[in-house]
């Protein structure tokens, strides 16, 4: 019996060991939500006593789960100033889907990640964190989808908090084949391989060069177990010149910048032929309809997500401008003057995994209704921006 057929008959089929220029690693994935791989992470790091251990986890990731204080560091203004409101939301959704499945178990989520830790302190074992930041991975792959393929993602992540089925002991053994978020990702089908390459892909090959570049001549990696597949043979392959491209976050194409000046053009261009054709009345009258046609909505959708008073004004005083401006959108200034006017309690956004799985919640907790606030005001603009763009073609050839 070799090396890793001794490992897969002392760990099972969850432990995997891989060699690296004469060095060995030890690979352990995890269901993230299992309190069976939690024993197998202690279990493997004691025996093996590895010079460190390795994982699946970025800085900010690591301190969350450490720092059960760490939410005082949320900073809704400056999310929304960097106009990160759907990333934040996505990321909140995701949490909610494991702590869900956490909760039927009966398990923290990230609890192998906890207990690899814990470990790996009392041994005085260093720890190396090897995944690409959390914010850079969803920004990759909010960019790599299409607006309706955004569209079918929320609709899925919002599905899976409202599911009731509950998770049994095959629904178990199947999530530590594949773990929670790969889970998730294939229920999506080929539809979305952006979102694939992002979530899944690209970390592979991000935590195969980390775990590679740790020091030591034995490690243990604790991942999860959708990763082994990828991260196993990305090992072999040398992929390093490759981190600073999936490093970063792409910057909108030269498309997608001319797509996005294009509509505020095509208004003011309309405005100015209609005041050629039928005089600066025509041009006032169609302008004072632009304003009511894309301010009301947005109010109304502020008020429907019973926003501030102040939030709500703002929606109707910034829809008319923000919709000639591809910089910025009527969601993201009320979704400022909501957080600014009625921030988030302590006890809400503590229990903001509890609230997100309720409908009445997302009224109820005051950081989950600034999410409410950019949608539906963001909904209401772009509804004026269909009505008011088809008045002013009626008017210019009326």
């Amino acid at each position: 019996m070799n090396d890793k057929q001794q490992i897969a008959a002392t760990y099972g089929e969850d432990a995997r060991l891989v060699e690296d220029r004469g060095r060995l690693i030890y690979l352990v994935g995890t269901a993230h939500v299992s309190k069976q791989s939690a024993e197998l992470v202690e279990r493997v790091i004691a025996n093996e006593r590895p010079d460190a251990v390795c994982l699946e986890l970025d800085a900010k990731r690591y301190q969350s789960l450490t720092d059960k204080e760490g939410w005082r560091d949320l900073n809704m203004r400056e999310i929304i100033r960097r106009q990160q409101v759907a990333t934040l939301l996505v990321n909140l959704l995701l949490a909610s889907y494991q702590k869900k499945i956490g909760a039927q178990l009966g398990v923290t989520p990230g609890i192998e990640f906890l207990t690899a830790a814990r470990v790996a302190n009392d041994l005085g074992i260093p720890i190396s964190l090897c995944d690409r930041e959390v914010r850079v991975t969803l920004r990759r792959a909010w960019k790599a989808t299409t607006f309706w393929q955004k569209n079918k993602l929320l609709a899925a992540l919002l599905a899976s908090l409202f599911d009731s089925e509950q998770v049994d002991e095959g629904k178990l053994a199947e999530l530590r084949q594949k773990d929670v978020l790969t889970s998730l990702v294939d229920e999506l089908g080929e539809n979305l391989p952006g979102l694939k390459n992002a979530l899944i892909d690209e970390r592979d090959i991000y935590l195969a060069e980390k775990i590679k570049a740790t020091p030591g001549k034995k490690l243990v990696a604790v991942i999860g177990a959708g990763h082994m597949p990828g991260v196993i043979q990305q090992i072999a392959c040398d992929n390093a010149a490759l981190l600073p491209s999936i490093e970063t976050i792409p910057r909108p194409s030269l498309t997608w910048k001319i797509l996005g000046w294009s509509i505020p053009a095509l208004i003011i261009a309309l405005l100015l032929a209609i005041g050629w054709r039928h005089g600066l009345e025509a041009v006032g009258e169609n302008a004072l309809y632009w304003i009511l046609v894309t301010g009301l909505p947005a109010a109304a959708g502020g008020l429907l997500s019973l926003g501030h008073p102040l939030t709500i004004m703002s929606a109707f005083v910034a829809a008319p401008i923000t919709t000639l401006s591809p910089l910025i959108g009527a969601g993201h200034v009320t979704a400022l003057v909501q957080a600014m006017q009625a921030p988030p309690l302590v006890k809400e956004i503590e229990n903001v995994g509890a609230d997100i799985v309720r409908v009445r919640g997302w009224w109820e907790n005051r950081l989950l209704r600034i999410f409410l606030v950019f949608f539906f005001t963001s909904l209401g603009a772009s509804v004026g921006v269909w009505l008011g763009g088809y008045r002013l073609f009626a008017s210019l050839f009326s």
